[in-house]
């Protein structure tokens, strides 16, 4: 979104140029959302009080010191997930599908958390989601998401497994690899 602006603007000054490195740009980004959290958090936190969707049921088989979170607000994370994804729509290049893998996976994750806590609301407990229904909607996300990865680096490159610590170590990845992933973990 900016950086249009900033190339129009680097046409007359040079200096404006810094503004295209990505270092800067994730910098810029970082501050926005920071910016945009603390701008928008007090409203946020006040609409949450005022719709009653603020406290936190905690359990009671918990030590004593988990009690302190009793009334802390939830939801948050839409908040979050807000700043997040205006601040690299406004510093990032639209053109890059990469970044439309992190805004959907965002998302993604967003709802599961989402849902969660609005069950944890609707429920007046701290039950959301089960544990095995988080999982499997997590697992299957990353599923979906790597194959897209993969999908989208074929294109371009051939996707790589680089093992951590061993230089030689390099493994092809294709979608016959997350198949066989997923049958090793019986999904």
């Amino acid at each position: 979104m900016f950086l249009e602006l900033i190339n129009f603007i680097t046409q007359f000054d040079t200096k404006f140029n810094v503004l295209n490195y990505l270092t800067i740009r994730a910098l810029l980004a970082m501050l926005s959302a920071l910016f945009i959290s603390l701008m928008l958090g007090r409203i946020f936190i006040k609409k949450l009080h005022q719709y009653r969707i603020i406290s936190q049921v905690i359990r009671t088989d918990v030590p004593k010191s988990h009690l302190i979170k009793a009334g802390t607000p939830t939801m948050g994370g839409i908040l979050i997930l807000f700043a997040f994804i205006v601040s690299i729509l406004i510093w990032s290049h639209w053109s890059n599908i990469y970044l439309w893998v992190i805004i959907v996976t965002s998302i993604i994750f967003g709802t599961i958390g989402f849902i969660d806590d609005y069950l944890k609301i609707k429920h007046k407990s701290s039950n959301g989601l089960s544990s095995s229904i988080k999982f499997l909607t997590q697992s299957l996300s990353a599923i979906v998401i790597s194959t897209w990865i993969i999908l989208i680096s074929q294109k371009t490159t051939q996707p790589q497994l680089l093992i951590p610590f061993f230089n030689d170590i390099i493994l092809p990845l294709s979608i016959l690899d997350i198949i066989i992933f997923c049958h090793c973990w019986k999904f």
